[in-house]
C-alpha cells in the first residue's frame, strides 16, 4: 500500500476559489468588501514573510487589507489603544496581530483586547471557550484547516478514532475540541498523547486518524502506526541538508517516507497543512464580513 497524498495546496486552492465567489457576491449584493487589518511589531524576517503571504492571499480572494507596522520598541499602551480603535472601525471585519511580539508587550493582553467577533485567528478566550461548547465565532486557522483537509479528501472523522499528538493551545487542544463535537466533519472518538504519556506508541497504533503536532522532526515512526491509518502532519521542522542551497530542508513530525507505505492517506511537508492556515484566515475574514452584514 502506498498512501494517497492529501495535498493542502490543492484543497487550499479550491477553498480560495469558493471565497473569491463569496466576496464578489457580498460586494454585488450588499456593497460589502471584507476587510482585514494586520498589526505587526518589528521586522522579524519570519513575521515579515508570513504577513506578505497573508497580504497576497487577501488580494487573491478579494479582501481589502491593510498592515500596520510598529517598531520593536513601541510601548504596549500604543498597541492596545490602536486595537481598541480597530475594534470600532467598521471597515475591518477581521483583526490579526502577528505573533510573536517583543517581550515587553503582553500577548495575553493583546489577544484579550481584540473584539471576539473580529478575532479571525480564533485565539481570544471567548472563542476558545465557545469552541469547546461547539459554537465559536471563529475556529483557529490551522485546526480548521486540518478538518477541511480530512473532509475534502474523503476521510470524514465521524465514528473514527482520532489520536492527536501534542497539546499546544494553537493546534492540539483546539483540534481536540473540534473533533469531538457532534457535528458534520467531527463526531470522532478522540485521544490525546503528550510528553506525559507513558506508552505513546500503544496509543498511536490505535488511531484511524493520526494528527501529529509535536514540533520535533520525524518523531512518529512507521512502527507507531497501523496499516490504513490517515496521517495529518502539522510539523514544520528544519533539518540539515548539504544538497540544498539553504543548507536545510523541511520535514514533518512523522517519518513520511516509511509511513506512506502503511498509511491510507498522508499529508506532505511542505504542501500539506501549511497552505491551509492562511486560507482559513481568509475563510474567517469572509465569514466575519457576512455576519456583520447579515
Amino acid at each position: 500500500m502506498t498512501a494517497e497524498i492529501i495535498s493542502g495546496t490543492q484543497v487550499a486552492a479550491e477553498i480560495r476559489a469558493e471565497l473569491k465567489e463569496k466576496t464578489a457576491k457580498l460586494k454585488a449584493d450588499k456593497g460589502v468588501v471584507p476587510g482585514l487589518v494586520i498589526l505587526r511589531v518589528g521586522e522579524d524576517p519570519a513575521s515579515v514573510s508570513y504577513v506578505k503571504g497573508k497580504e497576497k492571499a487577501c488580494d487573491e480572494v478579494g479582501i481589502y487589507q491593510e498592515t500596520i507596522v510598529y517598531p520593536d520598541d513601541v510601548d504596549e499602551k500604543t498597541v492596545l489603544d490602536k486595537l481598541v480603535e480597530l475594534n470600532n472601525d467598521p471597515k475591518y471585519h477581521g483583526i490579526l496581530v502577528q505573533l510573536p511580539l517583543p517581550k515587553h508587550i503582553s500577548e495575553d493582553k493583546v489577544i484579550d483586547i481584540i473584539d471576539p467577533r473580529k478575532d479571525v485567528d480564533g485565539f481570544h478566550p471567548v472563542n476558545v471557550g465557545k469552541l469547546l461548547i461547539g459554537n465559536p465565532y471563529f475556529m483557529p486557522c490551522t485546526p480548521a484547516g486540518i478538518q477541511q483537509l480530512l473532509v475534502r479528501s474523503g476521510n470524514d472523522p465521524a465514528g473514527k478514532h482520532v489520536v492527536i499528538c501534542g497539546r499546544s493551545n494553537i493546534v492540539g487542544k483546539p483540534i481536540l475540541a473540534i473533533m469531538l463535537q457532534k457535528k458534520d466533519g467531527a463526531n470522532a472518538t478522540v485521544t490525546m498523547v503528550h510528553t506525559g504519556t507513558k506508552d505513546t506508541a500503544s496509543v498511536t497504533r490505535q488511531a484511524d486518524i493520526l494528527i501529529a503536532a509535536v514540533g520535533r522532526p520525524k518523531v512518529i515512526t512507521a512502527d507507531m502506526v497501523k496499516e490504513g491509518v490517515v496521517v495529518i502532519d502539522v510539523g514544520v521542522n528544519r533539518v540539515p541538508d548539504d544538497t540544498k542551497k539553504s543548507g536545510f530542508r523541511l520535514v514533518g513530525d512523522t517519518d513520511f517516507e516509511a509511513i506512506k507505505e502503511k498509511a491510507k492517506a498522508i499529508t506532505p511537508v511542505p504542501g500539506g497543512v501549511g497552505p491551509m492556515t492562511i486560507t482559513m484566515l481568509m475563510w474567517n475574514t469572509v465569514n466575519a464580513a457576512e455576519s456583520a452584514s447579515a
